[in-house]
C-alpha cells in the first residue's frame, strides 16, 4: 500500500515534520464512576504529537471509557480530571466538539450504513455543498481523492455492504480523514481483518505518523503494537499501571503481558493430552448458493469429519467461505439450495432448521456476538437461557428462580465479571460479553460446538480462560469446529485442520504436520488451480 500524501490538516506536516515535537495530548488525573462501579481511577495518559501510541489492557481495563472520556461520549462535567489537547485545557461535550478539534475515533463495530455508498457514507452528517443542495460533483471528486491517500481502488459509488471489512475499515479512515484529523485513534481496527490486510492497515498508520498525524492504538493484538508503537501505556482494573517508551528500548510481548494481567503468562495455550474418540459428527458433499446470487455456488462440496473428544480447525483467508459452512449447517442460516448430508454417530440427520440442529446437540458460537449472539439491552441471565427456555421454565413459564440459579453458576464456572447477573450485556466488556454467550449455548447441552471466531477483539487473559473452557470441554468428550484467523490459535488449539479457500476445503493435516508456511502454501497452490 503506497505511504499516503497530503493527509490530514493541511498544514500537519509543516506542524510536525512526521516528528514529536512536544505532547498533543495529556489526560490528568480521569476518574470515571458508574453506579456501584469506578471504572477509572486516577488514569493519566501523555502522547506525543506524531507518535502511534498504543493501548492495553484486558477487557474491562478501561481502555473505551478512557477514549469515550476523550472523545465527548462521557461530557465535561460527568468525570473527574482534566483533558488537556494542543496545549489548552478541553472540555468536549459531544463527539462533534472533539472532532471539530480534530480528534477522531474509529470504534472496533464499524459505524457505516450497509445500503449507502462509499461517498455518502463518507460525507455523512458533513454534506458538500451550499444552501441546503448536495454537491454531487464535489462529493464525488474529493471522495475520489481520500481513496487515493487510503489506498482503496474502489468507485465512490459502490454501495459499502458490496465491500469486505478490510476495506469498509479504510472507508471509516478515509471519513475520518474528510474531517481533518489530526489525532485519530482506533479501537481494535484490525480484530476483523486477515493477516495481508492488517499488515496494509498498519504500513498505512506508519504513513500517516510520517505526515504528522497522531495515533492512538488500542489493540490486542501485541505482534501488531510491537511492530508499530512508539509508546504503550497498559490499564488494569482502570488505573494507569505503565507507561513504555518503544524507542528508547524494544519491548516484548511477554513484559506487556506481566503488566496486562499482573502476571507472567508461559504458555498462550493450556497443555491438553487429547482422548480423541471415534467419529461422532460428519458433513458429506455440502453444497450451498450465495443468498444474493442465486447462480453462484459459494461452498462447493465440502465434506468433514470431527472425532469424539476432538478440536477440529478451520483455517482461510477472510471470504474463503468458513463462517458461511458454518453457518449453512447450523439450521441453513445461510445460503439457499442447500445440499448434502449431516451425520452424527453414523445416522443422517435433518438440519434444516435452527431448533432442529440445536436439538440434535449443534451449537454455533457465532463471530458477531453483539449482532447476533447476544440481546445487548437484556440481562445476563436472560441470554444465557435464550437458546435453552425449556431448562428454566414450567408448563411454558419461565421460572425465575431458575433462571438466576443457572446465571449465577455460569457467571460462577465460567468467571464472568460482572456485578451481578441483572446487569445488561451491553455493558460488559468484550471478553465477558463472550464468556456470556459461550454460557448460554453451554446450557443448551451441546454435543458438537461450532466456534467462529470466539476471541475475537478480547485479551489475552481473558483468551487464555476461552481456550481453558474449550480445552475443558473436549476432555468431556465434546466435539469441536474451531474457525480463526490467527493461525498461531488454530496451530495453538487443535487437533487437525481443514484448510479452506473459495469454498472448498484444499489441505487436511494433523496439527503436529501443520505450520503456518504449510497452511499458506496450501492456499496459495490452490488459488493456482
Amino acid at each position: 500500500m503506497p505511504v499516503p500524501r497530503g493527509i490530514g490538516a493541511p498544514d500537519s506536516t509543516q506542524m510536525y515534520g512526521g516528528e514529536p515535537v512536544g505532547p498533543i495530548l495529556e489526560m490528568k488525573g480521569i476518574t470515571k464512576r458508574f453506579p456501584g462501579v469506578v471504572a477509572l481511577s486516577n488514569v493519566n495518559l501523555v502522547v506525543q504529537a506524531g507518535e502511534i501510541h498504543a493501548i492495553c489492557g484486558e477487557n474491562g481495563a478501561g481502555k473505551s471509557t478512557l477514549m469515550k472520556v476523550l472523545s465527548g461520549v462521557y461530557p465535561a462535567g460527568t468525570y473527574e480530571g482534566e483533558i488537556h489537547y494542543e496545549g489548552r485545557v478541553q472540555k468536549f461535550d459531544s463527539i462533534r466538539d472533539s472532532e471539530e478539534q480534530g480528534i477522531i475515533i474509529i470504534h472496533q463495530e464499524l459505524a457505516l450504513v450497509p445500503l449507502l455508498s462509499i461517498a455518502e457514507n463518507i460525507y455523512l452528517g458533513n454534506e458538500q455543498g451550499k444552501f441546503g443542495i448536495v454537491d454531487h460533483e464535489q462529493t464525488h471528486r474529493r471522495t475520489v481523492e481520500l481513496l487515493a491517500k487510503v489506498g482503496l481502488n474502489e468507485s465512490p459509488e459502490t454501495l459499502i455492504t458490496d465491500l469486505g471489512v478490510g476495506k469498509q475499515q479504510l472507508v471509516e479512515i478515509a471519513k475520518a480523514l474528510s474531517k481533518k484529523v489530526k489525532l485519530l485513534i482506533l479501537d481494535e481496527p484490525t480484530a476483523s481483518l486477515n493477516e495481508t490486510d492488517s499488515a496494509a492497515l498498519l504500513d498505512l498508520l506508519l504513513g500517516f505518523k510520517a505526515h504528522g498525524i497522531t495515533c492512538i492504538l488500542i489493540s490486542h493484538k501485541l505482534n501488531e503494537i510491537s511492530r508499530v508503537a512508539d509508546s504503550v501505556t497498559v490499564l488494569r482494573d482502570g488505573a494507569t499501571v505503565k507507561t513504555m517508551d518503544c524507542r528508547e528500548t524494544p519491548i516484548c510481548e511477554d513484559t506487556i503481558i506481566r503488566y496486562m494481567v499482573g502476571r507472567d503468562m508461559a504458555d498462550r495455550y493450556p497443555q491438553r493430552q487429547p482422548n480423541i474418540g471415534e467419529i461422532v459428527f460428519e458433513v458429506k458433499d455440502w453444497t450451498v448458493f450465495h443468498e444474493q446470487h442465486a447462480d453462484r455456488k459459494f461452498i462447493k462440496g465440502v465434506s468433514l469429519n470431527v472425532r469424539k473428544g476432538e478440536i477440529v480447525g478451520i483455517a482461510g483467508l477472510m471470504g474463503s467461505g468458513r463462517t458461511e459452512f458454518a453457518m449453512s449447517v447450523f439450521g441453513r442460516s445461510y445460503g439457499r439450495n442447500i445440499s448434502g448430508k449431516v451425520h452424527l454417530r453414523g445416522e443422517s440427520i435433518d438440519v434444516s432448521t435452527v431448533s432442529k440442529a440445536v436439538a440434535h446437540g449443534i451449537a454455533y458460537v457465532t463471530e458477531d456476538r453483539k449482532g447476533y449472539g447476544l440481546v445487548l439491552e437484556n440481562e445476563i441471565e436472560h441470554n444465557i437461557s435464550l437458546a435453552n427456555l425449556p431448562g428454566v421454565s414450567s408448563h411454558g413459564v419461565i421460572d425465575s428462580g431458575r433462571e438466576f440459579a443457572v446465571a449465577t453458576d455460569y457467571k460462577r464456572k465460567i468467571n464472568i465479571r460482572c456485578s451481578d447477573v441483572f446487569q445488561h450485556v451491553g455493558n460488559l466488556s468484550g471478553g465477558n460479553q463472550q464468556k456470556v454467550v459461550l454460557s448460554k449455548w453451554l446450557f443448551s447441552g451441546p454435543e458438537i460446538l461450532i466456534l467462529d471466531e470466539p476471541t475475537r477483539g478480547i485479551d489475552v487473559g481473558a483468551k487464555y480462560e476461552i481456550y481453558t473452557l474449550i480445552a475443558q470441554l473436549a476432555s468431556e468428550g465434546k466435539c469441536i469446529i474451531l474457525i480463526s484467523s490467527e493461525m498461531p490459535e488454530l496451530l495453538g488449539m487443535s487437533d487437525r485442520i481443514y484448510v479452506m479457500n473459495e469454498g472448498a476445503f484444499v489441505a487436511e493435516m494433523p496439527v503436529a504436520e501443520a505450520s503456518q508456511e504449510k497452511i499458506m502454501r496450501s492456499i496459495v497452490n490452490a488459488g493456482k488451480n
